[in-house]
């Protein structure tokens, strides 16, 4: 499904994939096109984008 839970968040999520792109060596991400990028690029920043999403999902619920 393409709805999005919680659409609100939808600017913090970008936010957020920008400033991780930008942490792994990918400048200017947003304006770069994403099909001249190795997989394993685009792999990445998605996959740390669920590493702390988890973490931070984790910290909420142990209540720190």
């Amino acid at each position: 499904s393409t709805k999005k839970a919680v659409p609100e968040a939808k600017a913090a999520l970008n936010q957020m994939k920008l400033e991780i792109a930008n942490e792994l060596g990918l400048s200017n991400y947003e304006s770069v096109d994403k099909g001249n990028l190795t997989a394993r690029q685009n792999g990445y920043v998605g996959g740390y984008m669920t590493k702390k999403l988890v973490e931070m999902a984790e910290r909420q619920m142990s209540g720190k």
